[in-house]
């Protein structure tokens, strides 16, 4: 079994059944974990903003079919991602259904019909080493079928974030939090501060209510006094 994909994850999908044959197609229905919970992989969406928890349910409905190059994937993912409303800041949870196509491509062949490994590059989703950091930009996004095995991760991945909102809301219209005490404003529609000033306004405010205060009668000057008896 082919040392880099192991047959066992639940991303990893088996071609053998297809074969090479032109037209050949299996439909498959499966409900894995979302990956992200160790080292070895990253969660299904953008961390810390929104993204499908590690080892949530992702339902999965693929059609695989053979096609001269490969093995042609077409699927949809359905499951829920959690993050954080970017306005007031409250939990919110998006149901997600994230529709993909991707090619597999076979690896090529020498003369005596030996497969020639692909370079980690032309393979998504892995670093690729310097040496061969000269590949092509088309190279490094294809994908490979691997002793009959294809890895559908980086695809699903991809798929996720590309359907993801950057800016979750919990709901179009969230008023979001007051700017003055972070009061949520959707528990609150009538919520204001009465006599708020802008700090840096506040000591001519203070000077204001100061004067009136200490408010008098101004004296009336002779001119004043002459003006009156004429």
């Amino acid at each position: 079994m082919n040392a880099r994909l192991d047959h066992r994850n639940p991303l990893v999908f088996d071609t053998h059944e297809l074969g090479r044959r032109p037209g050949a197609m299996q439909r498959v229905a499966r409900t894995v974990e979302a990956p992200g919970g160790d080292r070895q992989s990253t969660a299904f969406g953008v961390k810390d903003v929104v993204a499908v928890p590690p080892g949530a349910p992702v339902e999965l409905d693929l059609r695989l079919e053979s096609v001269l190059e490969g093995v042609l994937v077409t699927g949809t993912a359905r499951s829920t991602a959690e993050g954080e409303c970017v306005r007031c800041l409250e939990p919110l949870a998006l149901t997600l259904e994230a529709d993909f196509q991707e090619m597999f491509s076979y690896p090529e062949v020498d003369d005596r019909g030996r497969v020639v490994t692909p370079p980690r590059s032309q393979r998504r989703g892995r670093d690729p080493h310097p040496e061969e950091a000269a590949d092509s930009e088309e190279g490094e996004d294809m994908l490979f079928v691997e002793d009959g095995l294809i890895d559908l991760e980086p695809v699903l991945r991809d798929a996720v974030v590309l359907t993801l909102p950057m800016q979750p809301v919990c709901r179009e219209d969230c008023p979001g939090l007051c700017p003055d005490c972070g009061a949520r404003l959707a528990d609150d529609p009538d919520h204001h501060h009465k006599d708020a000033v802008d700090i840096r306004w506040a000591a001519l405010q203070e000077l204001a209510e100061t004067d009136q205060d200490g408010e008098t009668d101004v004296p009336r000057t002779r001119g004043d006094d002459n003006s009156q008896e004429k």
